[in-house]
């Protein structure tokens, strides 16, 4: 009987030309289902569900508290959506590898609950409970060297943790795949990293009632030498950030500029960038 521990090495099997694989109809038909249904889903708009969600679990309280409250989201450019779309269709390839390199999967999708927020899981996968993850470089080497449990800026261990809790187990992991090579990486989450994840819900559910937000999740940056200050990482890839930084810049809100490199936000103006500013950027 296979094992996890082998997962990525006989996926990789697959495409080795002298390995002779026939994919099943069954798995092929529910693979192109998947696709069509992630496509169908991003070009007509993602449902905006504002619901306490497992998968939300890990992320600070703050942004937790604008997102159960109805926080104003900022509108997410086309090319982020589309990275985003193809990031959910090569998780939806990775269920179908798992079933074609002939490992166990079920359980796919299975709703599970703790302290009554609900969530599903991804698959149990040889016994084991898999969260399939796309990644970007950067994302794929903590799966890879296993510091995800001491760098997760998006919450993944709390949120595994709180499967694995519903599941009453204590075999869980990550298979990953990095979205600009094609490297697979499986990475077990061990027992003792888990999160108590029923007294984490219940905190949860305890500061969502509360009528102010917590206090921000990180204090802004210097921008370099220029006396300006910017928003942290974890702000910046925030969709919230906006109303959570409106009384910046003397109430005036967060400024953006577009600069070579990217956009930048700034809480702080002391010498004006000399890029454009994106006067629409809130919209």
């Amino acid at each position: 009987m296979k094992t996890v521990d082998t997962l990525v090495e006989d996926i990789y099997s697959l495409f080795n030309p002298k390995t002779k694989v026939e994919l099943k109809e069954e798995d092929l038909n529910a693979f192109a289902k998947s696709i069509v249904s992630s496509v169908a889903s991003a070009v007509a708009g993602r449902e905006d569900k504002r619901n306490l969600r497992l998968s939300m679990i890990g992320q600070p309280n703050r942004k937790v508290w604008y997102e159960v409250n109805n926080g104003k989201k900022q509108v997410l450019e086309p090319q982020t959506l589309i990275k985003f779309l193809y990031g959910d269709m090569l998780e939806h390839l990775l269920v179908l590898l798992v079933k074609a390199a002939g490992h166990t999967i079920e359980d796919t999708q299975k709703e599970v609950e703790v302290s009554g927020v609900v969530g599903h899981q991804d698959a149990v996968v040889d016994g084991v409970l898999v969260d399939f993850k796309s990644a970007s470089d950067y994302g794929f080497k903590k799966f890879k060297e296993g510091t995800v449990v001491e760098d997760d800026p998006f919450g993944y261990v709390a949120q595994l943790s709180a499967y694995a809790d519903a599941n009453k187990t204590d075999k869980a992991g990550w298979l990953a795949i990095n979205k600009a090579t094609g490297e697979l990486s499986y990475c077990a989450l061990h027992a003792m990293d888990f999160i108590n994840s029923k007294e984490r819900v219940d905190e949860v559910k305890e500061l969502a009632t509360q009528k102010e937000p917590p206090p921000r999740c990180y204090d802004a940056v210097p921008d370099g030498k220029s006396g300006n200050m910017r928003l942290a990482i974890g702000c910046a890839y925030c969709d919230f950030k906006f109303g959570c930084w409106k009384d910046s810049n003397n109430g005036r809100g967060l400024r953006t500029f577009d600069y070579a490199t990217g956009k930048k936000s700034l809480v702080k103006v002391v010498n004006e960038p000399n890029v454009p500013e994106i006067l629409d950027e809130q919209i």
